[in-house]
């Protein structure tokens, strides 16, 4: 489960404008679709969610554990196993292939190793054809969609991506979020997209409005 209380964030070069997030509580296995144009806190409060930002106020408590009282360390160990995250901007290890940064990101989040299923995401993601290319080597369509094969591979208990298509075309769009969905179901996780793209908004019930 998600839940969020009186959150608030300002960056420190800009102290005059102060983003204050409604409350969120989401119960365990439920989506949300958070909406809204550039420029009001979409990305800062994936980032707050993920523990990669503190809030200067409230809290944030997943899985049974406020974020807020983790050391640096211990976050980013609960991080690295609890959470999938897929960032608008992919990271990768660009000196490694596609498949390779798979399951560096498997062996990262310390469970076990799982090949088929590896290569299960990899298929249903239509990256077969390029499991062995150098991730430079990729478009960056096909970057996106590692992304979301990278934030999905553990089998997180929270997913939080952020514009997850913006990237696609429409058949891959179609794609990216019923495999979303359909991880979430099947890891029993909750599941959060941030995104501008008015497509998906037909595929999700529980919308916040920024």
């Amino acid at each position: 489960m998600i839940q969020t209380t009186s959150l608030r964030f300002t960056y420190q070069n800009s102290k005059n404008h102060v983003f204050c997030f409604p409350d969120i509580d989401l119960p365990p296995n439920e989506d949300l679709l958070i909406l809204g144009p550039s420029g009001v806190g979409k990305t800062t409060l994936l980032h707050l969610l993920a523990g990669l930002l503190p809030p200067n106020e409230g809290d944030v408590f997943i899985a049974n554990t406020y974020l807020n009282k983790l050391t640096r360390k211990q976050l980013d160990n609960f991080r690295g196993q609890n959470i999938g995250l897929i960032f608008q901007r992919a990271y990768f290890i660009r000196s490694l292939s596609l498949l390779e940064n798979l399951t560096l990101r498997e062996r990262l989040s310390k469970k076990k190793s799982d090949r088929y299923r590896r290569e299960e995401l990899i298929m249903q993601l239509g990256l077969s054809d390029f499991q062995n290319k150098r991730v430079y080597q990729l478009s960056e369509g096909q970057q996106q969609r590692l992304s979301i094969a990278l934030g999905v591979i553990h089998r997180p208990k929270v997913i939080l991506a952020d514009e997850p298509t913006s990237n696609l075309d429409d058949t891959n769009c179609e794609k990216v979020i019923f495999l979303l969905k359909k991880e979430a179901q099947i890891c029993k996780s909750n599941l959060v997209i941030i995104t501008h793209d008015q497509r998906v908004k037909a595929h999700f019930d529980n919308h916040l409005i920024l």
